[in-house]
């Protein structure tokens, strides 16, 4: 599965460019804005076709911003105390407003498709589309109000409650998240799609598991 790849290749980057994206994280935000013109104008300019290939896959399916989002989360299964949490937590708000600036234009792209089949009526044959984009309208909501407030220059014009408040919405966030993949993958895996059956497996395995460990960790937390 192709999520995998990049979910690895993903967590090594991350783990050798720590120094970098910490010290230059603008460099690292300027690179995923000019990700998102390249697929957002890729219909119009003509592209190289290993440069489209390699766009589809990092972003037509927002991959690249999902993997580092699911880096960002199990960051936070580990103990406050542990190696991997002593070394990602203090890049864990730069990987968060990265994977940000990946999600917005597969958002916009995904939005302009199928709002205007809703609009026009067409959207209704089809239940789960008209609830894939409800639920896609809801995570950009999310999506816009958490990446704003992981901005360190907005975050300290918030009290620290407020901000705690604002970006406990995350787990909301990452649940619907999930949502949008299975409405979008089941249907196929239902009808003995092999490619949508893994990609259900993989996804259950990473957000449930993260579901599981977060609770772990919150029990383990309190009891300290």
């Amino acid at each position: 599965m192709k999520f995998l790849v990049v979910l690895i290749v993903a967590t090594i980057g991350v783990l050798l460019l720590k120094k970098a994206i910490k010290k230059y994280p603008w460099a690292f935000y300027a690179i995923a804005i000019v990700l998102d013109l390249f697929y957002i104008l890729g219909g119009m300019i003509e592209l190289p076709s290993i440069i489209r290939g390699l766009l589809f896959i990092l972003m037509q399916k927002c991959t690249l911003s999902l993997a580092l989002f699911v880096v960002v989360m199990y960051i936070g299964v580990f103990s406050k105390a542990s190696k991997p949490s002593r070394y990602l937590t203090p890049i864990r708000g730069e990987l968060s407003i990265i994977a940000w600036f990946l999600a917005l234009g597969h958002m916009v792209t995904y939005l302009m498709s199928y709002t205007p089949r809703v609009l026009s009526g067409l959207g209704f044959m089809d239940v789960s589309i008209v609830v894939s984009l409800v639920i896609a309208i809801l995570l950009f909501i999310l999506l816009i109000v958490l990446g704003l407030t992981s901005f360190e220059f907005i975050k300290r014009r918030i009290s620290l409650q407020m901000w705690k408040k604002i970006q406990a919405w995350a787990y909301v966030f990452f649940g619907l998240v999930y949502i949008h993949l299975m409405l979008l993958l089941l249907p196929s895996a239902l009808s003995g799609g092999g490619t949508a059956l893994i990609s259900v497996v993989v996804y259950s395995v990473i957000f449930i598991g993260y579901l599981v460990a977060r609770v772990v960790r919150a029990l383990r937390d309190k009891t300290q």
